[in-house]
């Protein structure tokens, strides 16, 4: 007779997908509600196991809140990713490279409407230091081996190399150009500006992303 007790937390930890399982159920709990909703008891729950066998893996909360960060700042570059791809059909290597450098703007603010508690995960979690990464920070970038800040900074290069940008011009341009559009996000999000509707926030992330180039664009032509 089968042993109708065995359960499905017995399974999945005998398949080895434990692990897994955890992950997948704290990125399910970000994006339902941002990095406050990502607790382990809860995930536990969610993978069918009690709340000790979760230590095999993530030693605390802390450990599983920065390895759903990771997959949020993965799913992120991704996304600023598939616009960049979008680029490359432009023949111009100057078009594409402002095209390019666009992208990663738009990306940013399209994720962060479509998936605010990822977006927010991906920064509250821990700060988004790009100076000094921790190991584990591998699991956050794309499918091209950069993170998000790393997307922006090689697009920027591009204009550089497109003859676009004066290469005196170009440190801290990231920076530049990340505070704002990422301060719009936070506006779309938990700001005044978020009662917009889809429509409304694509308008207002074109006009963003196309003052920030053009911006940076008169500066070196200055």
């Amino acid at each position: 007779m089968p042993n109708e007790d065995l359960s499905p937390a017995r399974a999945t930890y005998r398949h080895g997908d434990l692990k897994r399982a955890l992950l997948d159920a704290g990125v399910a709990l970000a994006r339902e509600g941002g990095p406050a909703a990502v607790v382990l008891r809860e995930a536990t729950r969610r993978a069918g196991v009690v709340p000790n066998a979760a230590y095999r893996h993530f030693q605390n909360h802390q450990a599983l809140l920065e390895a759903v960060r990771a997959v949020a700042l993965s799913e992120l570059a991704r996304a600023i990713e598939a616009e960049i791809h979008a680029t490359r059909r432009l023949r111009d290597p100057r078009q594409r490279a402002r095209a390019a450098f666009r992208g990663v703007g738009l990306g940013y603010l399209r994720f962060a409407w479509h998936e605010p508690g990822l977006f927010r995960t991906a920064f509250v979690a821990r700060p988004f230091d790009v100076d000094e990464r921790a190991p584990d920070d591998d699991a956050a970038r794309g499918a091209s081996g950069m993170d998000p800040f790393e997307l922006l900074g090689h697009t920027i290069d591009g204009m550089v190399q497109a003859g676009l940008l004066p290469p005196a011009r170009r440190p801290g341009a990231e920076f530049m150009a990340w505070s704002a559009v990422h301060g719009m996000a936070m506006l779309m999000l938990d700001g005044p500006l978020r009662g917009l509707d889809e429509a409304g926030c694509q308008a207002l992330a074109e006009r963003l992303v196309a003052m920030v180039e053009q911006g940076l664009l008169a500066e070196a032509a200055a």
